[in-house]
C-alpha cells in the first residue's frame, strides 16, 4: 500500500491500482491524475479537510465514489451524499478495510464549539486521527500525526505518537507553520516515534512511502 502526502492535512492511499482519498481540504492543490478512487473519507467539517470544489472535481473523475464522514460532514455538506460513520464502524472496499475511531475533534477553545471527528485505521497498518488524538488501540506500522494546529501542543502531540508506538511517523496537518517550525515539530515526533524503535519520514507534498 502506497500512501501519498499532499499539502496540509490531504493523504491518498493506493493498492492494487484502487485509491482512496482523505481530507482534500482547503490548503491543497487540487489533486490531478488518481488511479481508481473506491473511497473519499472526511475527518470532521472544518474547510482545511473538504471542499465542495475537491469533492466535485473528484466525483466526475469517478463517479459514484462513495464520501464517508461522521454526522457533522453530512450536515455541512448537504450538497453531497455523504454515508455516516461513527466510532467502531468498519467499512470494506476491497483491497481496503476502514475502520473507524474516536468521535470529537480536539478541543480548539471553550469559545469554539466541538465538531464530530473520527480517525481511520487503514487495513491495520496506516492510521491518521484527523483533528484529535484519538487512538487506534493497538500499534500500527505508519502513523500521520498532526504536527501544526491551533489546538495542538507539541507536547500531547509526542504523547499522542509515544501511545500509539507507529514503526513509522510522518506529520500532517502543518500547512499553517513555518518551515522552521515544521522541522522543528517533526524532529519531536521522531524522537517519540524513536523512544519504541520507530523512525520520522519527512514526507513533503507529493512525496510517497510503501508500506
Amino acid at each position: 500500500m502506497r500512501v501519498t502526502k499532499f499539502e496540509h492535512a490531504t493523504l491518498t492511499l493506493t493498492d492494487s491500482g484502487r485509491t482512496i482519498v482523505i481530507d482534500p481540504g482547503s490548503f491543497t492543490a487540487p489533486l490531478g491524475e488518481l488511479d481508481d478512487v473506491v473511497a473519499i473519507v472526511v475527518t470532521h467539517e472544518h474547510a482545511d479537510h473538504w471542499t465542495a470544489d475537491h469533492l466535485q472535481r473528484l466525483l466526475e473523475q469517478f463517479p459514484g465514489t462513495p464520501i464517508y464522514g461522521p454526522e457533522g460532514v453530512a450536515k455541512a455538506a448537504s450538497g453531497f451524499d455523504v454515508t455516516v460513520v461513527h466510532p467502531g464502524d468498519t467499512v470494506e472496499l476491497e483491497p481496503f478495510r476502514l475502520e473507524f475511531f474516536g468521535g470529537t475533534h480536539a478541543v480548539i477553545h471553550r469559545s469554539i464549539p466541538v465538531v464530530d471527528n473520527v480517525g481511520v485505521l487503514v487495513n491495520d497498518e496506516f492510521y491518521y486521527p484527523g483533528d484529535s488524538y484519538a487512538e487506534p488501540g493497538r500499534p500500527v506500522k505508519l502513523l500521520a500525526a498532526p504536527v501544526g494546529a491551533p489546538w495542538l501542543k507539541i507536547g500531547e502531540a509526542m504523547d499522542f505518537v509515544l501511545a500509539v508506538k507507529p514503526r513509522q511517523v510522518f506529520g500532517t496537518h502543518d500547512l499553517t507553520l513555518s518551515v522552521a517550525g515544521r522541522d522543528m515539530g517533526r524532529a519531536r515526533l521522531g524522537w517519540a516515534a524513536e523512544q519504541d524503535g520507530g523512525e520520522l519520514l519527512t514526507l513533503d507534498p507529493g512525496e510517497s512511502v510503501d508500506i
